[in-house]
Parts: structure tokens; C-alpha cells; sequence
């Protein structure tokens, strides 16, 4: 799937989970499981993973420069963007939604 752009993000309606990182990240797959987990509890969030890069447009759109960032968004909004987060950002991120 290729990412969407930051116009089509900006319009989504509801709770959003944008996922920035790489599969061959090792600050990425640490948090996997804890992602995934914290998913099942939340089925309303939608989830996007992006694989970034250099010169990928919507990582640029909102600064990421490390992975894994998770951006949390309602209604288009931003809510939080959290930088390696841990278990329990992860869990607060998605509380805040």
C-alpha cells in the first residue's frame, strides 16, 4: 500500500494512528508487540504504518526524524506524537484518543 498524503491524513474522520518506522528498524520491532496488543483493545483506532524514509513527503509533513514516531490524530487533528515511545506512552497515546 503506498502512504497516503498529508491532505487525505489531515481529512480522516475518527481516532488515527499514524506508525512511521522501517521493517528493519530495531526501535521499531521492540515496540511491535506492544502496538499490536494495544490495537486489540482499541478496534474504533485505525492504524497506518508508513514506511519512511528519506524524502518520503508525510514523515516530512510532521518532522519525524526518528523512529519509530506515532502520531495520534482525531478528526485530522494532531493529538500527541510520541518519539521511541514506551509501553506505557503507547498506552497514554492511545488513552488521549
Amino acid at each position: 500500500m503506498s502512504e497516503p498524503t498529508r491532505e487525505v491524513v489531515d481529512q480522516m474522520s475518527g481516532p488515527v494512528v499514524l506508525e512511521f518506522g522501517a521493517s528493519w528498524c530495531p526501535h521499531c520491532q521492540a515496540i511491535q508487540s506492544d502496538i499490536v496488543a494495544t490495537l486489540a483493545n482499541h478496534p474504533n483506532v485505525q492504524h497506518i504504518k508508513v514506511e519512511d524514509g528519506k524524502g518520503k513527503p508525510l514523515g516530512r509533513s510532521f518532522r519525524v526524524k526518528l523512529w519509530p514516531t506515532l502520531v495520534f490524530m482525531r478528526d485530522g487533528q494532531v493529538v500527541s506524537q510520541l518519539v521511541r515511545p514506551s509501553r506505557e506512552e503507547i498506552t497514554k497515546g492511545f488513552a488521549e484518543l
